[in-house]
């Protein structure tokens, strides 16, 4: 598999490389600087919004399939990659790590059981993250189909930690995920690159990766 890779400098760039070290790096676009050796069947992004017009260039003009991972896209960006599903295969995410995503199916199916006790959140990261809320903490608030305050901390190096606690007046219930290691990230792009490249067209979550792998 041929893939290309925004932001390939930056600590997940390297990640990734590292990752994908049986694939084939054709393209690469970081600090504005662009190369390409030749159109990769899928670029990978997990770079910053600000970038997110020119990935979606990149895609067309190489009719290169997606798998992003950017954090804090707005609506219209969105919209521009459900667009760009129409022509080639997209996989977007706040979060590649299979046990978050895990997690928020456990968050849809049993939060119900909950509704009238109290909820809320804390997410965690280290001190380069700039959103705050994290794309994560978003995506498994919405999986509960409610509305709470989420607590974000930004510290030393942290990936990642997410936790959602429901409590009555006599018990708590937590629910908490904690990232070791960027790399599980990295493997969850490996598997939705994977799945990019086995299609010709459409909008995907990571969520429907993982569906696919389990059916297998």
């Amino acid at each position: 598999m041929k893939y290309g890779l925004i932001g390939s400098s930056g600590r997940m760039g390297l990640e990734i490389q590292s990752v994908f070290r049986n694939h084939m790096l054709s393209l690469t676009l970081d600090k504005e600087k662009e190369w390409l050796d030749s159109s990769p069947d899928v670029i990978v992004d997990f770079s910053s919004c600000a970038v997110t017009p020119r990935t979606i260039e990149l895609c067309r003009e190489n009719h290169s399939g997606l798998v992003i991972g950017t954090t804090a896209l707005s609506g219209e960006q969105l919209g521009m990659l459900r667009e760009l599903g129409k022509t080639v295969s997209v996989v977007q995410s706040f979060n590649f790590s299979m046990g978050i995503n895990i997690l928020k199916m456990i968050l849809r199916e049993y939060s119900t059981y909950l509704e009238n006790w109290d909820m809320e959140m804390t997410e965690s990261h280290h001190i380069m993250k700039k959103d705050a809320p994290s794309g994560t903490a978003i995506l498994l608030k919405d999986a509960t189909g409610r509305d709470c305050s989420i607590s974000s901390l930004r510290l030393g190096g942290i990936p990642g930690d997410h936790s959602v606690l429901f409590a009555n007046e006599g018990e708590v219930i937590e629910f908490t995920h904690r990232a070791l290691s960027r790399r599980v990230f990295a493997l969850g792009a490996l598997k939705a690159a994977e799945f990019v490249s086995q299609r010709k067209r459409g909008f995907y979550s990571f969520e429907e990766v993982l569906s696919c792998e389990l059916k297998k």
